[in-house]
């Protein structure tokens, strides 16, 4: 069976705890029988190996047996969120479902749902023929349609056979998410205790960390600004944390610093992955550096005109909606422009996110790290509005910490950003907001801001 390993590394102690989930709790012992039962359950709904079936829940007992189930099955499975998301139509439709299992997340008990798609992609041929199960993850789609990434799983499983470390984790990324899938395999493979929750503010985090004494944090820097914002650290015992790792999206400098001040004993870890191939193992410089090392076992990586390239063992097979992204020799083309020093790199943001500004590169990135550093600043986006002029113009919009005259706030901001930005870079219209734009992911949405004010 294909996650034998992970059935090996829970036989020390059957009784210890597995996974928690809300006011739901479960040991190794029960979930391994509750994933014996689930492979009854698919065999008696007719889903054979090599069916594409997704999976709707969360990190549940019943879902998490069940995903162990499937992928034992040698299914190809599409995972989705309990929170019904616009997109998931079009997610059904490109990954040619043939069926669906949803997990009630208050009950945990299973449901499954025939349907009449024909997966006959050339990819999913190539896994069937593989005999291995497959996985299909999809992109945010911020820009554009969500691309199916088709994995054979048994690849992306390979290196958790690699005993390490178990540590109690918040399971806070997302069930179709790799970055929350990765975390969950690696405390599952270490017979670890899986920590979640339906409830992802910053005070159902807290208290999640408080009461089950969480010591591993794997989260993004927008969760860990909003966290700050909120002050719920101030509200719950969080000295249990001993490491926290972000990824996702560019970290601001300030919030990393004003992170390690409130957390001085943790581990900051800056974490790199992406669904077309994985998370990598990254050694950040620092706590409070933005340089890190990225690759591990079964990764290359190259800079080509700023672009970070990686070629895995691991890579996905293809997009089932969109061309290959993979060069003649192999590397994918991630997207994401970095600076290099040494061994390590900074990422300073995607290449689709640059604004044009008569020629010159703007990365968002870069204005929203100097208006961060300005008094009452909570949070902030910037991004580009077409102009007839300079071709674009760059807009952030800005949350405050107090309340503020707008006009006189952003009269301050423009003053204050003069000797910091260049005259290209300076943000042409600001306008201040009660919120910011963020995706279910906890990644800011700058397709999806307009900026009205100046």
């Amino acid at each position: 069976m294909v996650v034998d390993f992970m059935h090996r590394a829970w036989e020390g102690d059957p009784n210890a705890l597995a996974v928690v989930f809300g006011k739901t709790s479960c040991s190794y012992g029960r979930l391994l029988d509750r994933y014996r039962s689930l492979g009854t359950y698919l065999k008696t709904s007719g889903i054979t190996p090599g069916k594409v079936v997704g999976l709707k829940g969360d990190f549940t007992p019943g879902a998490i047996a069940l995903l162990l189930a499937l992928i034992d099955n040698r299914s190809i499975v599409v995972p989705f969120t309990t929170a019904s998301q616009k997109s998931d139509e079009i997610k059904a439709h490109v990954a040619q479902l043939e069926g669906m299992l949803e997990v009630e997340r208050e009950t945990d008990e299973v449901d499954y749902f025939p349907l009449d798609g024909h997966a006959d992609h050339p990819y999913y041929a190539r896994v069937r023929d593989a005999g291995t199960p497959g996985l299909v993850l999809f992109t945010s789609g911020t820009s554009g349609e969500p691309k199916g990434a088709v994995h054979d799983f048994s690849k992306l499983l390979e290196k958790f056979k690699t005993r390490r470390p178990a540590l109690r984790t918040l399971n806070f990324l997302l069930f179709d998410h790799w970055g929350g899938l990765n975390t969950l395999f690696h405390t599952l493979s270490n017979a670890g205790q899986v920590l979640a929750t339906g409830d992802r503010s910053p005070d159902g985090v807290c208290a999640l960390i408080e009461q089950h004494r969480v010591e591993l944090l794997p989260t993004s820097p927008t969760f860990l600004n909003l966290l700050l914002l909120s002050e719920a650290y101030t509200r719950h015992d969080l000295s249990s944390i001993r490491v926290i790792t972000y990824g996702t999206e560019p970290m601001p400098l300030n919030t990393l610093r004003r992170v390690k001040e409130l957390f001085p004993e943790a581990k900051l870890q800056q974490t790199y992955g992406l669904i077309e191939l994985g998370v990598l193992r990254s050694r950040s410089k620092s706590d409070d550096s933005l340089w890190v090392e990225v690759g591990g076992d079964g990764y290359q990586t190259r800079v080509v005109d700023g672009i970070l390239q990686i070629k895995a063992e691991s890579a996905m097979l293809g997009y089932l909606n969109a061309a290959s992204p993979f060069t003649e020799d192999g590397y994918f083309v991630t997207g994401d422009m970095v600076e290099v020093e040494g061994s390590h790199i900074k990422i300073i943001g995607r290449k689709s996110e640059i604004i044009n500004v008569g020629g010159e590169k703007v990365y968002p990135q870069e204005v929203e790290d100097a208006i961060l550093s300005f008094d009452n600043v909570a949070d902030v986006i910037v991004h580009a509005e077409r102009n007839l002029i300079t071709g674009n113009i760059v807009c952030a919009k800005v949350r405050l910490k107090h309340p503020e005259d707008a006009k006189a706030f952003s009269t301050r901001l423009k003053t204050f950003l003069r000797p910091r930005l260049r005259p290209y870079q300076m943000p042409i219209k600001i306008h201040v907001g009660d919120s910011i734009a963020l995706s279910d992911r906890f990644k800011k949405m700058r397709a999806n801001e307009e900026t009205p004010g100046a």
